[in-house]
């Protein structure tokens, strides 16, 4: 059998290593001859189109070992698969080995100490839907399909941000294979360099097969948007800034650019209609909710108030829509540190020009919480300073409107750029170069990064991510 890496260089395997392996694994090994296949090549952005040579289906931590020992004897590119979420589609690479760990979903809940160990097929849709019992939430993602693995490793902003922090704050341990196929544990006891770099340095130090994080008290909260006119949005954006930035850390939220899609929380009238619309998502009282709130709901007022009390495990997945699966992705994203009316001006003008229904544009306010008052240096994620992040996504479903998509997300965007900051949040964005992830990280992480990488996985095995290179 002959597998071409994504350098086109070649290597050979027999049939007898290939019996072996899939004997080995107590999941399954796949083939491109084999019915499961293609769905199993399938990530969530549908511009991905890579033929991996062999994608082994991990049971179990034994099975990721094995296949990282097998494409190490057999000189194989190697990607991972978690919940295969992210825009680059890294999960899957040409002509080599996906290991593959979205069948891994194991959970198990401590409802007393308040912490979880979460397999890494796992997203944060499940295991929300299972902490609702207890009235407990993780501090995972915006969108509930999103892996465990990618957001956390590359830092993990979500609904309880400026409650809670990041994913990866929230992060107590981790069980890791690395490049050499060995499995260690991270811990801030234990192998804390790796535990330091796991926490915003993606996937670039070896496979974690096992998280264990931290999960809080959240039954029920306050969650939902208010939406107007896309005609006021300039007056809805400048009143926003300010309500965001003096708004306690309890309440996260965030502004929309989109044409209002035909989902059941959208009133019939708007749907297809260009709107701005505010998230937001009170994780307290609710009655406190209802008080910081207020201001928000009574301002315009809005077409539509949609905020009401739910459990935690709804708001999870109340973003789902806006980034439908089956869809061609293109992102662009960067940090603010502030929303001026220069900016709010460009992606008004633009925002009306896309050329997709299902384009958006998204301000987050994820700082002036707990996110922001973890140093720069106890973490890998560094980026902590800024207080709101731009991500700007192009959806469409035929491929021959992808000039057109692409080519608006990136004017958007540029005309965005004399406001963003020279940071970015790598989870958000595609494959921009090794410069741009360096200038992401930031000069002092970064070095540590590589001194790091140079420590466990100095042969770049693990390269398909935001790549960090051996120095």
């Amino acid at each position: 059998m002959s597998t071409g890496t994504l350098d086109t260089d070649q290597s050979t395997l027999d049939d007898a290593s290939l019996r072996q392996l899939g004997d080995t694994l107590r999941g399954s090994l796949l083939q491109p001859s084999d019915p499961d296949y293609e769905d199993a090549r399938k990530v969530f952005n549908a511009m991905i189109d890579r033929r991996p040579a062999l994608i082994a289906r991990c049971a179990g931590v034994a099975d990721a070992i094995a296949a990282v020992r097998f494409a190490r004897a057999n000189d194989l590119p190697v990607s991972v698969r978690g919940g295969g979420h992210n825009v680059t589609g890294s999960a899957v690479c040409n002509g080599g080995l996906v290991i593959d760990l979205s069948g891994m979903k194991g959970l198990r809940i401590d409802p007393v100490a308040r912490t979880i160990r979460a397999e890494p097929g796992l997203t944060w849709g499940e295991v929300n839907q299972d902490l609702q019992t207890f009235g407990l939430a993780a501090a995972g993602g915006y969108v509930s399909t999103t892996g465990v693995p990618g957001l956390t490793l590359g830092g993990g902003l979500g609904w309880l941000v400026r409650k809670h922090g990041l994913a990866c704050d929230n992060l107590r341990s981790a069980d890791v294979v690395t490049a050499d196929g060995e499995l260690v544990h991270a811990s801030a006891t234990e192998n804390g360099d790796l535990f330091w770099g796991l926490r915003g340095g993606g996937g670039n130090f070896g496979i974690v097969t096992s998280f264990e994080f931290d999960v809080h008290q959240a039954g029920i909260v306050l969650g939902g948007l208010v939406i107007h006119p896309l005609a006021g949005a300039r007056e809805v954006l400048q009143f926003w800034r300010g309500f965001a930035r003096s708004s306690p850390e309890e309440l996260t939220s965030g502004a929309l650019l989109l044409t209002a899609p035909a989902a059941p929380f959208i009133p019939p009238e708007a749907h297809g209609a260009p709107i701005v619309a505010i998230y937001a998502v009170y994780a307290g009282s609710l009655d406190a909710g209802e008080e910081a709130l207020r201001p928000l709901r009574e301002f315009g007022p809005p077409v539509a108030d949609l905020i009401q009390p739910m459990p935690y495990s709804a708001v999870q997945t109340m973003a789902d829509v806006l980034w439908p699966p089956n869809s061609l992705n293109y992102w662009k994203s960067g940090f603010l540190g502030e929303l001026a009316d220069g900016a709010i001006n460009a992606l008004i003008e633009l925002f009306a020009t896309a050329p997709s229904p299902l384009d958006s544009v998204v301000v987050e306010h994820n700082g002036d919480g707990a996110m922001s008052r973890i140093g720069p240096d106890e973490t890998a994620f560094s980026q902590r300073a800024w207080p709101f992040n731009l991500l700007v996504t192009a959806l469409w479903t035929d491929s021959e409107e992808t000039e057109a998509n692409v080519g608006w997300a990136r004017r958007i965007f540029e005309a965005a750029g004399p406001y963003t900051a020279d940071a970015a949040y790598l989870n958000y964005v595609g494959d921009e170069g090794a410069g741009f992830v360096r200038t992401a990280y930031g000069e002092r992480s970064y070095e540590r990064l590589v001194a790091l990488k140079n420590r466990y996985d100095p042969t770049n095995f693990f390269r398909f991510n935001q790549n960090i290179s051996p120095g």
